[in-house]
């Protein structure tokens, strides 16, 4: 089988492109720029202001679409009409060639941030309260674009992830890490909160799932492994594995908000993203939390990776 992947020099799209290879496909990498990496061609276009060619697709069975803008969480100059730009307007000329190609399946890798930020109980797929930021937007409306398209003559499959952790992990919760590390992060009080996750080989197999099973075409998954991880327990678990003994007194609440809430002055005057600032605060104390019923139902999927277990591979960057 042959597969292009869009965004295949990512976190995930490299995993993604290995895992494709190691099963027998020749894999095809769509990428802004040349790159090496586990692929046996690349097709160097960018998404959001080019029209990719059908004929770049002619002897590709599926596409994984992966290339978008990441979710930057309290960036300033956050750009709206980037995410337009590249969630949707990519998406867009993607499955402009894919219908001219007649490449019959795509996965496309969308976020549970595609609606809002659930209340304080773990939701599944029925949650869709509309998205509350330009990326959730975004990548709502590429979800659109390609399941309105979704039938007989196209497979189309969406997978929300949640948190993706695993070797090479970026975003926030390698900030988290390395925050840890260098003792910047603050000792937590347990704020029981709780947050989803997946890691990294367990989504790629959702996505083959996705690709190769007829039950998901036209479906919406959440992926994650099944466990509640809370804050506090996440810092002590990253202090054991860095070999530190974390501190035995806490940062009570009140104080966390006080300092959250200079960062966040302190963002408006320098017009610079301070470390810590009410967003930052929200992610620590609040819940995410997650439930992949559907997936496990339909497709037969079971997560076999956990946070911890995982850790002492994430500690190198």
């Amino acid at each position: 089988m042959r597969y292009l992947v869009t965004g295949a020099n990512g976190f995930i799209g490299r995993a993604l492109c290995d895992a494709l290879r190691r099963r027998g496909c020749q894999v095809s990498a769509l990428l802004r720029r040349p790159a090496e990496g586990p692929w046996d061609r690349q097709i160097i276009c960018d998404l959001a202001g080019e029209r990719i060619s059908a004929d770049w697709l002619a002897d590709i069975d599926g596409v994984f679409h992966l290339a978008g803008i990441a979710h930057v969480l309290d960036e300033p100059g956050d750009d709206p009409d980037g995410y337009q730009r590249v969630n949707v307007d990519g998406t867009r000329h993607l499955l402009r060639a894919v219908e001219a190609a007649g490449v019959g399946r795509v996965v496309f890798f969308s976020s549970v941030k595609a609606a809002a930020d659930p209340p304080d109980e773990c939701v599944d797929e029925t949650w869709d309260a509309p998205p509350t930021d330009a990326y959730g937007r975004s990548k709502r409306a590429a979800e659109r674009l390609l399941l309105a398209r979704a039938g007989p003559s196209l497979h189309v499959c969406v997978l929300r992830p949640t948190l993706v952790y695993g070797a090479g992990v970026k975003g926030n919760l390698r900030r988290m890490i390395d925050a840890v590390a260098e003792g910047r992060f603050p000792p937590l009080p347990d704020l029981r909160n709780r947050r989803s996750m997946v890691g990294l080989d367990d989504l790629v197999e959702a996505a083959w799932l996705g690709m190769t099973r007829d039950a998901a075409n036209g479906r919406i998954y959440i992926v994650e492994d099944g466990i509640d991880y809370a804050t506090r327990d996440l810092y002590l678990a990253i202090c054991q594995a860095l070999g530190r003994t974390p501190p035995t007194w806490t940062l009570p609440l009140p104080l966390l908000t006080v300092a959250a809430h200079l960062g966040d002055l302190l963002s408006f005057v320098v017009r610079r993203r301070m470390p810590f600032s009410s967003p930052a605060l929200e992610r620590i104390r609040g819940s995410a939390c997650y439930r992949s019923h559907r997936l496990r139902q339909e497709l037969g999927w079971a997560p076999h990776s956990n946070f911890y277990d995982l850790l002492p591979d994430m500690l190198d960057k």
